[in-house]
């Protein structure tokens, strides 16, 4: 874990989250700002700055953030589908560098993921 990371200190238990799921690999927790009705994020606990930065050493990982997506989704009552969003670099406006799957969902659609030019 990175000791300067908000992540990894949310990881540690140094700052306090709402959280959704946790085990010794992952974690999940509630957005702070969210931008829709459900917003929960997905982290490895091991600093991983992007997906830019994954390789094949990280399938296991990256699977294990993956498949418990939808089961997280459900547990928050997305029953009828949510978007899942990855960010990463500065053009992906990625702002924390710890790779992180954002959830989100609720009652309505979200809309169209980008506007087309």
């Amino acid at each position: 874990m990175s000791s300067d990371c908000i992540f990894c200190k949310i990881a540690r238990g140094e700052i306090p989250s709402k959280k959704v799921y946790e085990d010794e690999d992952i974690l999940a927790f509630h957005d702070i700002n969210p931008i829709a009705p459900v917003h929960f994020m997905i982290i490895p606990k091991r600093h991983l700055a992007n997906l830019y930065d994954a390789d094949m050493n990280h399938q296991a990982l990256l699977g294990k953030l993956l498949g418990k997506a939808g089961e997280l989704a459900r547990s928050q009552g997305l029953a009828d589908g949510f978007r899942t969003i990855i960010n990463t670099g500065r053009i992906g406006h990625q702002e924390v560098y710890h790779l992180h799957i954002h959830i989100l969902g609720g009652p309505e659609p979200l809309g169209s993921m980008l506007k087309r030019k």
